[in-house]
């Protein structure tokens, strides 16, 4: 009979800590664990399997063959067992054996049981072993059942590790040791770093899982709730965050979640099961890990590590230690380490100080890395067991550029990243010296540099970029960040301080693109449910369907650009009405606002992205009615190649540099000439020196890409000839080479073109 009630749990809680008060061996005892928790989950099976010298061992069995206990062994990752080691996830099974991952033990007589059911038993955020239920019926076992299963799972890690029954993390890949390791995660932010490591907060281990007195537990949350809500608010009042209005929506997402009542609810629950304080916020968080593993959306995941990031500060504050790094002071300079970082949490360094930041988690849309980004810190993420690796004090070397790291580095390995963290200084500094100077061909051909950006401090950055302007502000990013949907005067607070920290220099506001791969929770829609995001219900495609939403960022564009040029474009237009009805939209918006008096800009500049292969075979209806033409190569290269560029399986398989896309951009560009009609280049391709470089070959002289590319595409632009390189790539693309970028490349270096 499955569980019912929290009460069931509670009922197991108070069996184990019987078996654990009384006298006799561990593995005594938890052969009466699994008898007693066979018993009260009606379970035909129920067996522990713990990781001994890194492969999983039947300790103890109720159900299966008794031999096969301390017999049967399996690797991590092997059968069911070690795949809920491996990837720290729950298996609920109507039927194991269908399985990809079952692997049939015959000594264990398991043959009989058709469901399974199978949870982690964790310590210190890595699994030491697994607890497993089985039933001759076949069935899928009931969400409260699971819940028991964790709940006892998180119990029996206390008496594992007390008996030091199995291997810790230190025993599982590369141990803490003397000697230099390299490592390799994910690029987050670019830059170099040297500093000290220093871990972002101290580890809270879960001593005493089980409560004495449930309401004297159930008081120290309810206390640790209040303070929590309390530092909050003063982080959302004394929180310096310039004309940014990003982060003052992050703070706001955090302020959600401290006050949603759903997460109190949960840990209350945990609580009535048995568990204290400490254990109830840790099951919790387990149970949020567990689903942060199923969300593909990452704007969804970013979501619950802002929860998670929430958990550990309440565990700081329940168990009294609530020093974290920051609170301690920085004394050297330093290399941050932690398992991931909230947005607020990183504010809290010391900015002189903190250099690097290195994460076990972390991901590319996440809060952290924008205002990381911002702040210029190097940040590398998806180490794998970084915590385990380095000391406290341990020098560190991050490579934000490769997305690499080298911990304890040897005198010569610290002296050759020291020469080239020096070289990239240099270099740095060479093109610095060239803000001032027009980004000119020698034979006086003169393009105009600018950036993409997405928040308000990329705006007053551009001075130190020397870049002409911004050709794309990505509106969508004060969406992405919000927990809520951004009012109009919120984003028109958000446009005017962009605008006025622009001066002179125009800016291109790119109305929200959203929905697909950046869906919004608050904006959620049954059509928002495609297989290919990328193709489906986003960008202008579900603005003009969500008229009220762009009517409101049209009201804010036009009032926050009073006085000024506004220039707007719409992404993703795949046929010239849509743009019409866009722009139709605007007019309307303008209309209004002249006849109730409001303010209002000097006039609007109409663009389109050219995103979908689709428009370039209606250029001759689109181009008489816009005012300027971006296309954005980052959408249109995968639509061109039906390749998902976030499928690393694919990202080699095309190239910017392919005859195909050239051959197709200086169609595009030759029929906008033709109209008189300028064209701009936005996206990663337009970044970088050699593709930079062939674009120009095309007669696109127009760009905007990030504030880093600026100046190593005007060194190279400054050292050319535009003339000669339009001969030599209209040479290569009437005869196309089999390797076109070797093939520019090598023209680029007999030329001496600086491609850096």
């Amino acid at each position: 009979m499955p569980l019912t009630a929290v009460a069931s749990s509670r009922e197991i809680l108070t069996g184990l800590h019987d078996i654990m008060a009384r006298r006799g061996s561990a593995q005594a005892k938890l052969d009466r664990v699994v008898d007693l928790i066979a018993a009260a989950m009606a379970s035909e099976v129920c067996s522990i399997y713990l990781l001994r010298d890194n492969s999983l061992e039947l300790f103890a069995t109720h159900g299966l063959r008794k031999e096969a206990v301390h017999v049967t062994r399996l690797a991590l990752g092997e059968g069911l067992v070690g795949t809920i080691a491996d990837e720290g996830r729950v298996l609920n099974l109507a039927e194991a054996a269908s399985h990809p991952a079952f692997a049939y033990r015959p000594e264990t007589g398991e043959e009989h049981f058709h469901s399974f059911a199978g949870v982690p038993i964790v310590r210190r955020e890595s699994a030491i072993g697994v607890l497993a239920v089985q039933h001759a019926e076949p069935r899928r076992y009931d969400d409260v059942e699971i819940e028991a299963l964790q709940t006892v799972a998180m119990v029996l890690s206390e008496l594992i590790a007390n008996a030091r029954l199995a291997d810790g993390a230190e025993r599982r890949g590369i141990s803490r040791g003397a000697g230099p390791v390299r490592l390799a995660g994910l690029k987050l932010v670019a830059g170099m770093a040297r500093g000290v490591a220093v871990f972002h907060q101290p580890r809270v281990v879960v001593e005493h899982t089980v409560a004495d007195d449930t309401e004297a537990e159930r008081a120290r949350v309810y206390a640790a709730f209040r303070r929590m809500r309390e530092q909050i608010e003063a982080m959302t009042r004394e929180a310096e965050f310039g004309t940014a209005g990003e982060h003052q929506e992050i703070l706001e997402t955090y302020k959600m979640f401290a006050y949603d009542e759903g997460w109190g609810r949960r840990i209350n629950e945990a609580i009535d099961s048995g568990l204290t304080a400490e254990a109830a916020i840790e099951r919790v968080q387990q149970r949020t890990r567990s689903r942060m593993r199923e969300i593909d959306d990452p704007l969804l995941a970013e979501r619950m590590h802002d929860l998670e990031d929430l958990s550990n500060r309440l565990m700081r504050i329940v168990s009294g230690r609530m020093g974290t790094a920051a609170q301690t002071g920085l004394n050297k300079d330093t290399i941050l380490i932690a398992r991931n970082l909230g947005p607020a949490e990183l504010l809290e360094y010391d900015r002189r100080r903190l250099k690097g930041v290195v994460l076990e988690e972390g991901s590319l849309t996440a809060h952290m890395t924008i205002v990381a980004r911002a702040m210029g810190v190097a940040v590398v993420g998806r180490v794998h067991d970084i915590r385990h690796i380095a000391n406290e004090g341990d020098t560190i070397l991050v490579d934000g550029d490769q997305g690499s790291l080298i911990v304890r580095p040897t005198s010569q390995l610290a002296t050759t990243f020291d020469q080239r963290m020096a070289m990239s200084t240099k270099r740095r500094a060479e093109y610095a010296s060239l803000r001032g100077l027009p980004a000119e061909t020698k034979d006086g051909v003169r393009a105009t540099l600018m950036v993409n950006a997405g928040l308000a401090e990329d705006a007053a950055s551009l001075e130190m970029s020397g870049a002409d302007g911004i050709g794309l502000f990505r509106t969508e990013f004060q969406f992405l960040v919000s927990a809520t949907l951004p009012g109009r005067e919120s984003q028109q607070r958000l446009y005017k301080s962009v605008l006025d920290a622009a001066g002179d220099r125009p800016v291109i506001f790119r109305t929200v693109d959203i929905g697909g791969d950046k869906a919004l929770p608050y904006l959620a829609d049954e059509k928002d449910e495609a297989e290919n995001p990328a193709m489906g219900w986003r960008a202008l495609r579900l603005s003009l369907d969500r008229s009220t939403l762009m009517k409101a960022q049209a009201r804010a564009l036009i009032e926050a650009s009073e006085g000024k040029v506004l220039r707007v474009m719409f992404p993703m237009v795949s046929e010239p009405w849509e743009y019409e009805e866009a722009r139709a939209l605007f007019e309307h918006q303008l209309a209004w606002a002249q006849e109730a008096r409001r303010p209002v800009p000097t006039r609007i500049e109409f663009g389109a992205m050219l995103e979908v292969p689709s428009l370039a075979e209606m250029l001759d209806l689109l181009l008489p009615r816009v005012d300027f033409l971006s296309i954005g190569t980052n959408d249109l290269t995968q639509f061109l190649f039906a390749a998902d560029r976030a499928d690393p399986r694919l990202a080699e398989r095309y190239d910017w540099l392919s005859p195909a896309i050239l051959r197709f951009l200086r169609r595009v560009v030759n029929e906008a000439r033709a109209a008189n009609v300028p064209v701009r280049l936005c996206g990663e391709m337009a970044g970088r020196p050699l593709e930079a470089l062939a674009l120009l070959g095309i007669g696109i002289e127009n760009f905007s890409i990030t504030p880093a590319a600026v100046g190593p595409i005007k060194a190279m632009i400054r050292s050319i000839d535009a003339a000669a390189v339009r001969a030599k790539v209209t040479q290569l693309l009437a005869k196309p080479p089999r390797d076109m970028r070797r093939a520019l490349a090598e023209w680029a270096k007999r030329n001496a073109v600086a491609l850096g």
